[in-house]
């Protein structure tokens, strides 16, 4: 039972993270010492059915919670606390180091390879072109989700597709790709009009066919994950580490850049302690 309630606080986390841009879910999962896991069970879910949603359960429960019940309060929270909120989630990214260091420090012949410092490398660059994509490029401008057509529905369903590998891919943050493409903040209102009751048939809707792009996403995106894990397991964890190292960066970058922020100092000490309680709690639930 013990074991349950860790999962699904180790989901609610992972469904914090993909509401804020710059946070990867992914990244999380590996951070909570879930992703492969999770990886396994959503590319064999019919192979080993019973076992598989054991796991994807408690963990589903948790997302799920965590978007319908979080989406306002992390809103309120990232927008006028930006520093303690934006520390907080740098804490669980460095507070999961130690775990994933501990997967390819024993390997002395690969950590002499030069090739995985060029993925370590390359995997860096991706995040940083990531977190300043938005400020050099721009996004595309908002959509608008009421009174969709068919074409909308189907670059909907394409759209919660490509989030989703995203939110699979560590370090890579799908709720920014999301406001890349328009999608972020009428996804959040939308959520937000569904937990409020609001043209409740409709919205049911729209989310629905999101959800099936962002399912298949996931399920196409893990197969693949599972592969580069399976062949190349040690170059595979460099390149891990360099989304995870960008990351510690690139979250600061992207959310101190969405909203007005003012350094206080009062703010900043806050920031730093609950940062410190965000590196506590990824280090002891990545030991669980």
């Amino acid at each position: 039972m013990l074991e349950k309630f860790i999962l699904v606080i180790k989901g609610f986390i992972m469904g914090i993270a993909n509401i804020i841009p710059g946070v990867s879910g992914g990244t999380l999962a590996i951070i909570l010492g879930i992703y492969e896991d999770f990886i396994s069970a959503i590319s064999h879910f019919f192979s080993n059915f019973k076992e598989n949603i054991k796991f994807l359960i408690p963990l589903g429960i948790g997302m799920l919670l965590s978007i319908v019940t979080m989406s306002s309060v992390i809103d309120y929270s990232y927008k006028n606390f930006p520093i303690p909120t934006t520390l907080f989630f740098v804490g669980l990214v460095i507070g999961g180091i130690p775990l994933l260091y501990g997967k390819v420090k024993d390997n002395k012949e690969e950590k002499k390879n030069p090739i995985n410092y060029l993925i370590m490398a390359s995997t860096f660059a991706l995040v940083m072109f990531m977190a300043f994509a938005d400020k050099v490029f721009g996004g595309v401008g908002e959509v608008v989700l009421s009174n969709l057509g068919f074409g909308g529905y189907v670059l909907l369903f394409l759209v919660g597709m490509i989030a989703a590998a995203t939110m699979v891919i560590p370090g890579v943050s799908g709720s920014l790709v999301l406001m890349l493409l328009g999608y972020y903040y009428p996804i959040i209102a939308l959520i937000k009009e569904i937990v409020s009751f609001n043209n409740l048939f409709a919205n049911i809707i729209v989310a629905g066919v999101f959800g099936v792009g962002v399912l298949v996403g996931i399920v196409l995106v893990s197969k693949l994950i599972e592969f580069l894990f399976q062949k190349y397991e040690i170059n595979t964890y460099y390149g891990v580490l360099g989304f995870i190292f960008a990351s510690i960066i690139a979250i600061p970058i992207t959310s101190f850049t969405s909203v007005a922020v003012t350094f206080d100092v009062l703010q900043v000490i806050i920031g730093i302690l609950v940062s410190m309680i965000g590196f506590v709690i990824a280090y002891k639930l990545g030991e669980k």
